[in-house]
């Protein structure tokens, strides 16, 4: 039953969204706010530059506190190298991705468009709904 279900499955479609613009203290509040590990950082054209997580947030910590200056913007600690998946990936699949990685949430596309995000907690929710 688990091989059928894929990552547009259990997505989350609501996208909590960081701009290039934002200050790394404003990034780090706003994924708290939220209760998520990381959030995909936008351009002004609306398209994904970057993934900015508790991981690049905590490299921003260490930065300040051992130069003992203020946090900059938010493309100075981003991840530019995004790791994506595609919507209708198998959720299996997508596990063992998680397994081979220390990333915690990915971005969902369907062809060139962005459609969601998905989390290792996404993956252990669609286990529990099996039984």
């Amino acid at each position: 039953m688990l091989t059928k279900i894929t990552v547009a499955d259990y997505m989350t479609t609501h996208l909590v969204k960081l701009t290039k613009d934002m200050t790394g203290i404003d990034a780090i509040k706003k994924i708290l706010s939220h209760k998520i590990t990381g959030a995909p950082v936008f351009d002004e054209h609306n398209k994904v530059i970057g993934m900015f997580s508790e991981k690049d947030a905590l490299k921003m910590v260490l930065e300040v506190a051992y130069n003992q200056s203020t946090p900059g913007k938010i493309t100075e600690f981003m991840t530019t190298e995004v790791v994506r998946v595609e919507a209708e990936m198998g959720i299996v699949d997508l596990a063992d991705k998680f397994q081979n990685s220390s990333i915690r949430s990915f971005p969902v596309y369907r062809d060139q468009d962005l459609v969601g995000i998905i989390s290792r907690t996404d993956v252990l929710r669609a286990l529990a709904n099996t039984e």
